[in-house]
């Protein structure tokens, strides 16, 4: 017997009963522990957590099993209890169900059905404790803990996001792309009453306008060319969950339509059907673009643009958090070197304030997909400024090491501040003039011709 096989406590004052029962637990491969009362077991149980379950005798002199079970849940142990009962006691075993009892047994005990009863409340009980487990997992991958941040914009959102989450309500997010828009649709169903049943996201701006109907609405078999089955739309998969809809916006008018029907109504026909079906589901939308816009130049319906924000959440741009970049970097660094088997790695804090000043146009997802490139292509321990992209160092050196002082009562100073600009560049690139001019945004020839100038005029050697 291994010492990994759960722990089971026996309580019956009767010796023969009592030794029974821990025979046969012990032969279904169970560690057993024997009392002859209560008492002793609740003494026993405050030193040994890893006890899973107890078998005990309803009646018994002092503390019976009514009075066990009772105190066992009020200390909230996690730990079963199966109570045994004699015959004619059936209402107490019932009332010590109706109290937390995992189940009970009747006098004299079936030693065959006293395992399998063990063996099932054990069974259900290490699966609820997975259950739990997983619930645990993805409030940590999606719910808030997931989105790293803690900036005074972001903890605003979360607020929001807080307030939002155990309602009813439709939420419309917006922002850039790359911002972590699906990121909030997943934490606010993570957060709301729907958490235990699905949450199917789908991209409108991925999907040809002539498969879009058919993915949101179903489709009955032979309604069109290639409709050899039933199919059951995202709508009605999303029943009692959350469906997020991502780009919103590409939304094709006649679907606009739909979709505002499908949310007044609360019902679904599928294409080449004809029964309503109804559907109960939150939508969360996003969209990177400016919806009001796009209602004045007519490209989305302004009633469907007022049913979808019920609720609007504006996800802001990392440019706009800047002071979340060292924890971003440091939670993908820990990520990546653990997905990539690399050993830890960090960045320094000269490397950390040229990426704080970087505006990242691709929001997170660039800074993400930068920090995973830098963990798989950088061999050392420690990332310096020295090992970031040119780009990166130049935006840096633009804002903050270049003699900008200059510019005030020199006449040749902006062309001082060009001079140094295509020198640091020409640095930062080795010398490749083609990766140079795409950095300054020039053309080659310029470059070329501006190198030339600074040769003949003595400040360019080589």
């Amino acid at each position: 017997m291994t010492s990994e096989a759960p722990l089971v406590l026996v309580i019956d004052d009767e010796t023969g009963s009592r030794e029974s029962m821990a025979i046969a637990l012990e032969k279904a491969g169970l560690q057993v522990r024997t009392f002859d009362d209560a008492e002793r077991a609740l003494e026993f149980l405050d030193k040994n957590e890893r006890a899973a379950l107890a078998v005990c005798d309803l009646r018994m002199p002092g503390t019976d099993g009514i009075a066990f079970l009772s105190e066992v849940r009020r200390r909230e142990l996690d730990f079963g209890v199966i109570l045994v009962t004699g015959f004619g006691s059936i209402e107490s075993a019932v009332e010590a169900m109706r109290i937390g009892a995992d189940d009970y047994l009747t006098k004299p005990v079936d030693l065959y059905e006293l395992r399998k009863r063990v063996t099932n409340v054990l069974e259900n009980r290490q699966l609820k404790e997975e259950v739990t487990t997983l619930r645990t997992m993805l409030d940590k991958r999606y719910g808030f803990e997931s989105i790293v941040a803690k900036s005074a914009q972001m903890e605003r959102l979360f607020e929001q996001m807080r307030l939002v989450a155990p309602t009813r309500s439709s939420v419309l997010i917006t922002g850039e792309s790359g911002t972590g828009k699906e990121l909030v649709a997943k934490a606010l169903h993570q957060a709301s009453p729907r958490s235990e049943e699905r949450f199917l996201a789908l991209n409108c701006g991925a999907i040809p306008s002539d498969i879009l109907e058919s993915e949101l609405f179903g489709h009955e078999r032979g309604s069109f060319t290639g409709a050899v089955a039933r199919k059951i739309g995202k709508f009605e998969l999303a029943h009692r969950g959350t469906l997020f809809l991502d780009e919103i916006s590409e939304l094709y008018p006649e679907l606009q339509v739909k979709l505002l029907r499908v949310l007044e109504e609360k019902q679904v026909m599928r294409v080449g059907g004809g029964d309503l079906i109804d559907v109960d589901f939150r939508l969360i939308a996003a969209t990177n673009r400016d919806l009001e816009k796009e209602v004045a130049e007519g490209r989305f319906r302004e009633d469907l643009y007022y049913r979808l924000k019920v609720v609007t959440l504006r996800v802001p741009p990392l440019r706009e958090r800047l002071e979340d970049t060292a924890l971003l970097a440091e939670h993908y660094l820990a990520q990546f070197c653990e997905e990539h088997g690399q050993p830890p790695k960090r960045l320094t804090s000269e490397a950390l304030g040229v990426l704080s000043h970087h505006a990242w146009p691709g929001n997170v997802r660039e800074f993400k997909n930068f920090i995973e490139s830098t963990v798989i292509f950088h061999e050392g321990e420690e990332i310096d400024v020295a090992d970031l992209p040119p780009e990166l160092r130049l935006g840096h050196l633009s804002s903050s090491s270049l003699p900008v002082q200059n510019v005030v009562g020199e006449p040749r100073a902006m062309a001082e501040i060009e001079r140094l600009a295509i020198l640091e560049t020409l640095e930062l690139t080795d010398g490749r003039r083609a990766e140079a001019a795409r950095i300054l945004g020039i053309g080659l020839r310029t470059l070329q011709r501006k190198i030339k100038e600074y040769r003949e005029a003595g400040l360019l050697e080589g």
